[in-house]
This record gives C-alpha cells, structure tokens and sequence, in this order.
C-alpha cells in the first residue's frame, strides 16, 4: 500500500520548490506561472481535502446506520398485526400476544375492538368499544374454574330415571378418595421411534409393558422397570397407527388400525402382523379414493371390531371369521373423519362416534342405520375425542378443538346442552398428534381426566408444557406434571388401568411419572438413551452431543406420507417378480 494522495503531492511540492531553489541560477522569474501553479496546488488541495471529508462523511454515515439498526431492534413490531406500539412472540421463556387479537385459550375478543351499529335513522351512528384480554390475562388461565357452572338437567322420575338410580347409580362412589397424582418422572426412553408418538396402552396382565404407535406405523413395546428393554416393530402399518387395542382371552395379540387403511392383528412376541381389512387393495389411487382408518375399538361381548375411516363410514369385523359384516355404513357427514370411536363399558352394544363433521354422535348396535342415531351432540369445530366414563358408562367427555372439555354428567338426561364446559388450552395447527382428554379409570367417582397442555408456562425462566390433571365436576385443574428436562409438548397421556402411573408420549420419547413423596429424597431418574445422541445429567438435564438425528420430519401431510410408503412396497413387489 502506497502512501496517502495528499501526502505523495506534498512531497512533490516541497521537492518541486527544493528543484527550484536549486536551479536558482535560470532564469525562471515569471510571476505568471508561479501564481499558476500555487492555484493548482490549491486547486489540488481543495479536491483532497474534499476526499477526506467524503471519507469521514462516509465512516460517520457507516456509524449511524449502526446506530439505526440498533434502534430499529429496540424499537417495538408486532409481527402479527405490524403495530409499531406493542411486542408480540417469545421474550425469553415468556410469550407476549397481540393485544389487537382474539385471545388464543378462550378465543375472546381481544383488547381493541370496535363495532359499528346503524340505527333506523341513516344520521344516527354509534360506535361500541369493548376492552377484552389477552391470553397471558385471560381469567381462565388464572383460574380454570372460571365460568364452569352445570348445565341445566331435565328433572323427572320416570323410568329412565328409575333403571338409571337402579342400574348406573349404585356403581357410583358417594365418597371421594383423594388419589395420588403421577407428577414426577421415575424413568423414560429417548427416541424410541423414529417419528412421534400417536398413541399408548399399558398391558393388560403385565404392569410393566407400554406398547405404543408413531406416524411411520411402528408398534413399539417398552419394559419401564428394565428401562432398557425394549421392542420396535417396524412392518406393521407403512404409516400413522391411529388407535390400538388388546384382543380378549389374548394378552399377546393387538388390534391396530393405521392411516394406510389397513385393520391388523400382531403378535407381540413374534411381529407377525395380519391384515383383517384393507380398504385400499389397488394400493395408491390419488387422495380422493385413499382410505384411511381412524377411530376403532372392540365390542367384547359380540367379539366385534368396529372401525371407521376418513370418508365417514363404519365397518364391522367379526374377529373369530375375520369377516365384516354387510356394507360399510355411513355415519357421518360423507367425506369427513371419524377420528373417534369408544364402546360403553356397561353395555358394550352402545358406542359414541366423533368426526370431523363437528359431531358427536351416540348409536345402538342393535338397531344401526345412518340415520338411527340415538343422540347427536354438536360442537362448534372437530371433535378430537369422544369417551364413556370408565366404570359406570354414565358420562360423556369430549375434546373439541375450541380448547374446551365438555361434560355430559348423565346420558338419560337432556344431552342438548353439556352440564360445563371447561377451557383448556388444546387447540394447534400442525405436526401434533391431537390432545384428547381421557378419563382414570381408577376413579371410583368418575371425576379426574388427564390431559395435555399446549401453551407453555414459564417455571422459573424455562418455558414448559404441563401435562393437567383437571377435575371434571368443577374445572378445577387439580395438579401439573411437569419437568425441567422436558421441554416439549406431551399431547399422548395415558393412565394406568391399575397402578398410580402415567405413561406420556412427547415427540420420538416416552416418558413414566408416578407420585411425589415428599419425605423420601428424589432420586436420579432412569433414561434410556441412544448411544451418541443424548446424555443425561445428574442434574437434571439432558445434553446433546451430536446433530446426528435430523428430528421429527413433520413437514409432509398423512397422504404424501401415505402414497410414499405405497410406492416404496409397490417397488419392492417389482424389484421381487424381476428376480
């Protein structure tokens, strides 16, 4: 790098004038040209002078854009709405809403808005301003109670009234025990599939066994007690397993059903999988004709599995000739889900639907017709889930996706209107398995239901989804299982038929919690981890060692999903004729 330009014409100048003082021998004495070249060093002055203040004009235009930038990031935008006067979305482990919007758990108005009503004279305007809340203030987030009131119960002594006190009422506890609530991690398993986890059962004979299902269609079977042990099934459905069940007189056998329209039995000691229906034996059509199954249970006493798919029919299977039984049946709007379906644990020939359609709807296998249903409950978005409470078949509870929880306290009342609605926080977009709140079926009073949460709270500086345990006669949330080293939403929550435990299923993981005792010292919890992916800490929390594993890959829909996995078996059987 050379020297500065005013520094090279200076020099020039003095060596200039040295040259001249040393030629003073010629002649050189006209005034003219001296005074020519002093307004050209001026001149030449003057432009490198101007440089240098372009120069620091610049630096100084380089150091206020900075200032600008960190005024901008100072300044407050709101990303949903573009306000400039207020922040929304994550400040740390706390989440700010937009006050010009509704309120994301009870979908209320939000803190600006106005209405315009016109009256009879075109002169006469008015203008209503309503001052509503936000999210982090909404009064059923400060008190889940909020609001809940029974419903109004037709009153009669008729004979209904009678078979019900006779039949349904004695079942009923008049005492409530207080139970212990599983809110502490005793151990877990760390990416135990492959995808997350869309659904749980515990073992009917054996206590300690959790088999579970993802969205690759794997059926996993989990020792929690050996922590380590434990069993991938990887060829059972090519894609989501929606809901599983045991087979009856058979504790190694379940009942699955899977979003690639197949009904199967597996055995869980060999794998050995066996389709009872397969609703798309031309294999991938395009997503008009694909069938998929949803909701399915059992119906112990006629050995029946009924099921229904993503067009709102019905199929019956009966599981001792693996035959259906007549046409499929529609029993929901066409061409909506029934993504729900539980049998009463009383009389197993009564069983509640719910779909897509935003109904749920009650029906008699006795006398079943489309348009037979013994009563419809209607709800303002899709219903996740539909169950009878687990030992008298006497209540109704419902997840819908307006993040309330509605109550039915009898079926032979007035199922018009629920007896309370609960608000709970539920509702999501994508790329979760969907919240359904389930009753504890060691409950003799039929009171507690288990669900999980999708807003996150802030517990000491970390943001946190807990997993409620709501006491449904009042909305009271009653205890949270929570844990600093889980981060991550638990939407699959599934209660012990037997013991006070709790099986979660959060992302690819599951986790077990069981009671707190707060006399014994908390001892370090058991985590089944994945060799070079995760270690667990003494204190608490999970390290990462490597980005080996890519996540949950969410981003496609059930049908891609589904028509990949089509094609992927379609190549196999080629590749398999050629050889």
């Amino acid at each position: 790098m050379g020297r500065p330009r005013r520094e090279v014409r200076t020099a020039i100048v003095e060596r200039e004038s040295s040259s001249s003082d040393e030629s003073s021998d010629e002649d050189v004495d006209d005034l003219a040209a001296e005074e020519e070249e002093e307004k050209d060093e001026e001149e030449e002055i003057g432009e490198e002078e101007e440089e240098e203040t372009k120069e620091h004009s610049a630096v100084e235009g380089k150091k206020g854009r900075k200032k600008i930038t960190i005024s901008l990031k100072a300044a407050k935008l709101c990303k949903v709405c573009k306000g400039k006067d207020h922040q929304a979305g994550f400040v740390g482990s706390v989440y700010l809403d937009c006050p010009n919007r509704p309120c994301y758990l009870c979908k209320r108005p939000g803190k600006f808005q106005f209405f315009f009503f016109s009256s009879f004279s075109e002169s006469l305007n008015t203008f209503f301003f309503l001052l509503g809340h936000t999210t982090a203030t909404c009064p059923h987030r400060l008190a889940s109670e909020h609001g809940v009131t029974p419903g109004i119960r037709k009153t009669s002594v008729g004979v209904a009234d009678f078979i019900y006190e006779r039949q349904l009422g004695r079942h009923r506890s008049m005492v409530r025990p207080r139970l212990p609530i599983p809110n502490k991690v005793e151990c877990g398993i760390l990416k135990l599939h492959s995808r997350r986890v869309t659904c749980l059962e515990f073992h009917p004979t054996n206590d300690k066994l959790v088999i579970s299902g993802d969205k690759k269609g794997q059926v996993g079977i989990w020792d929690y007690r050996k922590v380590y042990d434990k069993t991938v099934y990887e060829t059972v459905h090519s894609c989501i397993v929606n809901s599983m069940k045991f087979i009856p007189n058979s504790d190694e056998t379940i009942c699955s059903s899977g979003s690639d329209g197949h009904l199967c039995l597996t055995d869980l000691e060999t794998g050995l999988t066996q389709s009872l229906i397969n609703l798309n034996p031309g294999g991938w059509q395009g997503p008009s004709t694909f069938k998929m199954i949803y909701g399915m249970d059992l119906n112990l006493t006629r050995n029946l599995a009924l099921a229904a798919d993503n067009f709102g029919y019905l199929y019956r299977l009966d599981l001792r000739t693996k035959k259906t039984h007549d046409k499929p049946l529609l029993i929901h709007k066409k061409g909506t889900k029934v993504v729900g379906l539980h049998t009463n644990p009383i009389d197993q020939d009564i069983f509640i639907t719910s779909g897509n359609d935003h109904m749920a709807r009650i029906w008699d296998l006795r006398m079943l017709d489309s348009r037979n249903h013994l009563a419809e409950l209607s709800h303002p978005r899709v219903v996740s889930s539909a169950y009878f409470s687990p030992r008298t078949g006497n209540k109704i509870m419902t997840t819908c996706q307006d993040n309330r929880i509605r109550i039915w306290d009898c079926i032979f009342s007035n199922l018009g209107t629920p007896s309370r609605e609960i608000v709970h926080s539920h509702d999501f977009n994508r790329y979760l398995t969907c919240f359904r709140a389930e009753w504890d079926p060691k409950d003799p009073t039929e009171c507690l239901a288990v669900i999980g949460r999708y807003i996150s709270d802030d517990f000491n500086g970390v943001a946190l989804h807990p997993i409620d345990f709501i006491d449904v006669s009042t909305g009271q949330i009653v205890s949270k299982a929570i844990d600093r080293s889980i981060t991550t939403i638990s939407p699959v929550n599934k209660l012990h038929p037997r013991l006070d435990i709790l099986a979660s299923g959060s992302s690819r993981s599951i986790f077990i919690w069981s009671p707190e005792d707060d006399d014994d010292e908390q001892p370090e919890v058991k985590i089944a981890v994945p060799p070079r992916i995760y270690t667990f800490l003494g204190n608490g929390s999970l390290k990462r060692k490597g980005d080996g594993d890519n996540g949950d890959c969410d981003d496609e829909d059930e049908l891609d999903e589904c028509a990949g996995a089509k094609k992927k078996n379609e190549r196999k059987q080629k590749s398999k004729k050629k050889m």
